[in-house]
């Protein structure tokens, strides 16, 4: 059973969408201009932001300043993956796989030549 946007804190929310948006907790301080303990004292819940900053901030992460708040209306992320993104990340992944491997060999033969120097 999956958990409703409700049921999280404002600093889930927070935290939610900021990962959602791609943006790193330095980048979304930086962003609204704010330091970076202000932004991570949000997302854990120690304070909250005042009305101007979670206006701001809910424009920043592309959510309403109500789903920010309670939780209601469209989150920004998908609750639950369809079967067709489960298979895209599926490949995505063994690409990634792949390339680190291909990576890993390479840096095993540059070693070995650099120690057989």
């Amino acid at each position: 059973m999956s958990t409703r946007s409700s049921e999280y804190t404002l600093g889930e929310r927070i935290c939610k969408a900021r990962d959602a948006s791609g943006l790193s907790t330095a980048q979304l301080a930086r962003r609204l201009g704010i330091k970076t303990a202000t932004m991570q004292s949000w997302e854990s819940d120690r304070s909250e932001p005042r009305s101007n900053k979670l206006v701001l901030l809910a424009g920043v992460l592309n959510v309403s300043p109500t789903w920010l708040l309670v939780g209601r209306g469209t989150p920004p992320f998908a609750e639950e993956h369809d079967a067709a993104d489960l298979d895209s990340m599926k490949v995505a992944l063994d690409r990634v796989q792949r390339q680190a491997q291909a990576l890993a060999d390479e840096i095993a033969t540059l070693q070995e030549r650099i120690s057989g120097s």
